[in-house]
């Protein structure tokens, strides 16, 4: 007789005996029940709102259980450990359990919270792999202590996974690898790229000086993007495997002692400076800038430092980017589009003439769900009929602006037929 789960995905069971299963209620055994609950929230349209609802309040202990067994479902871990989903007391747990991937515990790192950190910090599995630590490491919000211990963690598992002492590197924390010994030392990165030497200071002194008050009030307001760290990297940025061949590395005195100086050392330096010889990524670099200097690399940074900052959740620094003078057209089409941007950058887009005169711009406004009402209607006017019909029938976007998008290529068809 087949499962309860596997009726429902072949679609067989009817609509009254699903509301039942996303609610929780059907008399099945515990394990299938979150099965059924965490299929039913990933792939239904219909029951996924109610059975995500059923499963954030879902009984403690039998979460537990379900995150301490290597023998569930691989979906329903994926679910649980997912950053979205995740509920700290589930953690310890999921960090133990081998069938939990070390690429599902890297997307969890990387946006962990300060108290999820220390949590895994303490896990003997996430000290001995490296992979989890450097991605601990590219964590925006990981404070200095944190990242002190992480590279003596990392700099300890170096020493006891080489036989042969490796040769001093001045300014370094740890050797390197074979994997990095072939490619060149990583230089430091600069404060502004190439295309940035050509911004004049008096254009970023300018803006600085028409948002001082802004500037001041939001005074050390850190990096924060909008929608979150981990939609901002994308599911590409964890290249990390599951390791089957991973022992278990107990807290040790040594370890300890070299995290406690490491910890003690960075004390004494400068909170906002890099990690002697570690390459930081993008986000890392962008995350020790205050709101001045994170102004200065939206008008001078490269391409890839403008789509971070886009979307930073601070108002001034996200209209800075669009005040660089080597913003693009592509860019801007880009922007126009994202519905992981603030309300005030859609709005000042349209106030740049230079971004009005590119058609794909005005187009991929009206079409933003996340566009003021107010705005893509009077965009709308603009649009050839084809798109006018194209935005008739986007569902993601508001009722009226469909309605009148109907309208007027309506409009536009008879006055056409006319000519």
């Amino acid at each position: 007789m087949p499962r309860t789960i596997d009726l429902i995905r072949a679609s067989k069971l009817p609509s009254n005996m699903m509301q039942f299963a996303a609610k929780g209620a059907l008399s099945v055994p515990p394990d299938e029940n979150i099965e059924i609950l965490v299929y039913l929230a990933r792939n239904n349209k219909i029951f996924g709102d109610l059975a995500r609802m059923t499963l954030a309040g879902w009984d403690e202990k039998a979460s537990l259980a379900a995150a301490s067994d290597p023998k569930t479902a691989r979906e329903v871990l994926d679910y649980l450990v997912s950053p979205e989903n995740l509920r700290p007391k589930l953690l310890p747990a999921l960090l133990e359990n081998p069938s939990v991937s070390e690429g599902q515990l890297a997307k969890f790192a990387i946006s962990a919270s300060q108290e999820s950190i220390d949590v895994m910090l303490q896990n003997p599995r996430v000290r001995a792999s490296a992979g989890l630590l450097d991605m601990l490491r590219s964590n925006p919000y990981l404070k200095a202590q944190q990242s002190s211990a992480i590279a003596g963690l990392l700099s300890a598992n170096q020493t006891e996974s080489s036989p042969v002492p490796a040769p001093a590197v001045p300014h370094a924390d740890e050797a390197p690898t074979a994997a990095t010994a072939a490619e060149p030392a990583p230089q430091p990165v600069p404060a502004a790229s190439v295309e940035g030497e050509e911004v004049p200071d008096e254009t970023i002194s300018a803006y600085l000086a028409e948002h001082a008050t802004e500037i001041t009030a939001e005074g050390d307001k850190p990096f924060q993007p909008v929608g979150g760290i981990l939609e901002l990297l994308g599911s590409d940025y964890f290249p990390v495997t599951e390791n089957k061949t991973m022992t278990e590395i107990a807290p040790s005195e040594p370890i300890a002692a070299a995290a406690s100086a490491a910890s003690a050392a960075a004390a004494r330096a400068k909170p906002a400076g890099p990690v002697a010889g570690q390459r930081d990524n993008t986000v890392q670099k962008i995350n020790r800038l205050d709101v001045k200097g994170r102004i200065q690399l939206a008008m001078k940074g490269n391409k890839e430092e403008r789509s971070i900052l886009i979307r930073d959740g601070t108002k001034v620094v996200a209209l800075a980017v669009l005040e660089a003078p080597k913003l693009s057209d592509g860019e801007v089409e880009k922007f126009a589009l994202q519905k992981n941007v603030l309300e005030s950058v859609l709005r000042q887009i349209p106030l740049k003439r230079r971004f009005m005169k590119n058609y794909i711009v005005v187009r991929n406004l009206v079409s933003n769900p996340r566009t003021p009402l107010d705005l893509g209607l009077g965009l709308m006017k603009h649009l050839q009929p084809q798109d006018l019909k194209n935005v008739s029938a986007n569902k993601e976007i508001s009722e009226t602006v469909r309605k009148l998008a109907m309208k007027m290529y309506k409009q536009k068809l008879d006055a056409a037929a006319k000519k």
